[in-house]
């Protein structure tokens, strides 16, 4: 059995990104969530509120994210031995739930104006200048979260690259909608367009969800990963059968825990040996591993009666 810890998750340098990621955010969504709302409450523009809105959603995602840096950086203890990674990911679900409520808030503002057809009046220019404000705005945000994100791995982050990214579309979709409602003296669109906003980000928030309960259950979809972890199994002479292979994330790095048979004539050294080139064989294959736990055991011994884990043949 051997196990070499490899402390990825948490380094002061992801840290110092994710703290950078999250006040750049906070600031650029403040300002752009500021000037939306009270636009949108001085014209009366859903589509623009609901605009805004998503900015506010944003603000909060930054705010957590400074907090969560303050968790992820605590260093194990006897009550948390695998460190305080998860605290990213936890903080995401919470996340998608926030985002989803904020979308479904929209939704029902927008059914509400368009069965009681309160909408009477076209969205002033104005509202055109802000939310092409906000595109260039929602750009730059995201470009620096991608920067940010890839550099780091951190999935709080990425989450919020892909979030911005979706913005920029809900921004310039609201842009489009607008221009046509003024163009065409269709009030009407304005809740149409707040309505549809508000159904991608409950999509938006559905997807983030789905993503992350995967990485909570100890999932992973990743087949390809399982294959170049029994691929490099192979590559080590003495080291037969690898079964019983479960792989699970821990906040931008991975966990690993395999079985693999051995000559049973080996001594305890020989089979240390064999585990240590083994888990060489795979770090050199599969990139930010956390740990890897190999548990050795003689030829001929690798039935159980325990139903986990996987093995070759489940990818044939």
């Amino acid at each position: 059995m051997n196990r070499r810890y490899l402390p990825l998750c948490n380094s002061p340098e992801k840290v110092r990104k994710l703290k950078l990621a999250a006040l750049i955010s906070l600031v650029g969504n403040f300002l752009l969530a500021s000037m939306k709302i009270s636009t949108a409450v001085f014209t009366g523009s859903l589509a623009v509120l609901g605009d805004g809105i998503d900015s506010s959603i944003d603000v909060a995602i930054a705010i957590m994210a400074l907090g969560v840096a303050f968790v992820i950086k605590r260093p194990s203890d006897k009550n948390h031995p695998w460190g305080h990674g998860r605290a990213e990911t936890v903080a995401t679900v919470i996340l998608s739930f926030i985002i989803m409520l904020a979308g479904f808030q929209l939704v029902i503002s927008a059914i509400h104006t368009l069965i009681s057809n309160s909408q009477q009046n076209l969205p002033p220019p104005i509202t055109l200048i802000v939310t092409a404000i906000s595109v260039l705005g929602k750009l730059l945000l995201a470009l620096s979260q991608w920067h940010i994100g890839k550099k780091s791995g951190s999935p709080l982050i990425l989450a919020n690259a892909k979030n911005m990214t979706m913005d920029i579309l809900i921004s310039a979709s609201v842009f489009s909608g607008l221009t046509a409602s003024i163009l065409f003296h269709a009030p009407i669109l304005d809740p149409i367009i707040a309505l549809l906003v508000g159904l991608w980000v409950m999509k938006t928030a559905l997807g983030m969800f789905f993503e992350l309960n995967l990485e909570l259950m100890d999932g992973n979809a990743n087949e390809d990963m399982y294959r170049e972890l029994f691929e490099a199994v192979s590559k080590v002479p003495e080291a037969g059968n690898p079964h019983r292979a479960r792989i699970r994330k821990i906040a931008s790095a991975w966990d690993i825990d395999l079985d693999i048979e051995i000559d049973g004539e080996k001594t305890v050294r020989e089979a240390h040996n064999i585990a240590d080139a083994v888990e060489e064989s795979i770090r050199s294959r599969i990139p930010d591993i956390y740990d890897i736990m190999v548990h050795v055991e003689p030829t001929g011994h690798g039935q159980h009666p325990e139903q986990f884990g996987l093995c070759e043949k489940d990818f044939d």
